[in-house]
């Protein structure tokens, strides 16, 4: 959520790290009152996306997965409708009372509990956050906050709603709580993901399927250190763009289009002088990035990283040039990342202008590669740039007391 997220590696990139201080910051912020129940503990993981970059919100295909960074929210309810929120990486508080429109942090909070309550009647409760997903780095933070907050109300109040449902309330929560046009790829990603399994995703249908990744590869996370803000960057002139095009190809065409998704290269390359270079431009990688999503899948399915790879490099040349939502720290950080023996490829991974990139690496090379990478990193992205390993996580759940 801050600077301070931003740890070495260490036991406190486990689930026990959140889970410890999120219980402890609970008591320390707030006490335990009249309230002798233990609190409840929902545990969420940010993720990371092979391929499917800005599809999401075009009803495309993504190919995304959660990776072992966590938000922990430790909850207790309360006898009134007050939220009371500490987090506890910069000892923060926030008092939200319905109807309350805070900004910042405490948005996400007001948010979720906002949606969940036209479903579900949630008590006033006290929370605590601790989180060891970096925020601002495309590890999406924002849905794990978001994710781990909704699974604790409901846990308060003793409800419970499919995880499909959930993802889908605390989408809206970051749509119309907090301004960005963002498609559910990050929400299902965080709900639904499954230990050492890729999620294929259609944002259509919202069918999906888990596609085990074995023992075989690893997953390297570049951290550029530039952060981004979706709500204050380019995110949502990027969802106008779309829509623009689709409205072009649709006047051109005389097809009932809807989304991007009803285009392909034969309908796109047809009608290309009817589209302005931008919109051209925007339309060219969604439709051939859902192409990319479909071989990925079918690659690592059969346990054919090189492809997998290939598709991840030129999906990222994609975002570069077509979608320009790279920035030159994540330009060098895949650079960098394919040079090293034993990645197979590499990407920006999230909404871009900043972040992250991943990397999809042989297995038995994963240390080697993380040292070689850690190596020039400061010279070739830059000196707050680090590089760290991850594995492939389940999706939000809660904590069973110990």
């Amino acid at each position: 959520m801050t600077e301070s997220n931003r740890q070495t590696e260490s036991s406190q990139q486990t689930e026990h790290g959140p889970v410890n201080r999120a219980r402890a910051g609970l008591q320390t912020a707030f006490g335990t009152g009249s309230n002798t129940q233990d609190p409840v503990v929902a545990l969420a993981p940010g993720r990371v996306n092979l391929v499917g970059g800005h599809t999401d919100y075009n009803d495309g295909l993504c190919l995304p997965m959660a990776v072992d960074r966590y938000v922990a929210v430790a909850a207790r309810p309360r006898d009134d409708d007050l939220l009371r929120v500490h987090a506890t990486d910069f000892d923060g508080t926030a008092r939200i009372a319905p109807g309350d429109d805070p900004d910042g942090w405490a948005a996400y909070i007001a948010a979720v509990a906002r949606v969940l309550r036209e479903q579900v009647p949630i008590p006033g409760s006290d929370l605590a956050i601790a989180s060891t997903v970096p925020s601002g780095a495309g590890l999406s933070s924002s849905a794990a906050l978001e994710l781990a907050t909704g699974r604790a109300l409901l846990a308060v109040a003793d409800a419970e709603l499919p995880t499909t449902d959930l993802a889908l309330a605390c989408w809206r929560a970051e749509r119309e709580g907090v301004g960005v046009e963002c498609g559910i790829l990050d929400q299902f990603a965080v709900g639904l993901c499954k230990s050492d399994s890729a999620l294929f995703l259609d944002c259509r249908t919202r069918e999906y399927e888990h596609v085990p990744l074995g023992g075989a590869v690893g997953i390297l996370v570049i951290d550029t250190g530039v952060s981004h803000e979706l709500a204050d960057s380019g995110y949502n002139d990027r969802v106008r763009e779309c829509r623009e095009a689709v409205t072009a190809l649709r006047d051109a065409s005389g097809r009932p289009l809807d989304t991007l998704r009803d285009v392909d290269r034969d309908l796109l390359e047809s009608h290309a002088d009817a589209l302005e270079p931008v919109h051209y431009r925007r339309a060219k990688h969604v439709v051939t990035e859902n192409e990319r999503v479909n071989v990925a899948r079918d690659a690592l399915s059969a346990g054919d990283f090189e492809r997998v790879g290939e598709a991840m490099v030129a999906g990222h040349e994609s975002l570069r040039d077509e979608y320009e939502v790279s920035s030159p720290e994540l330009d060098a950080a895949v650079e960098l990342a394919t040079e090293v023996d034993g990645v197979y490829g590499a990407r920006m991974t999230g909404g871009g202008f900043g972040g992250s990139a991943v990397a999809l690496v042989d297995g038995d090379e994963l240390g080697c590669a993380k040292e070689a990478i850690r190596a020039v990193l400061p010279e070739r992205v830059g000196s707050d740039a680090r590089v760290f390993a991850c594995r492939p996580s389940g999706g939000v759940g809660l904590v069973h007391s110990r």
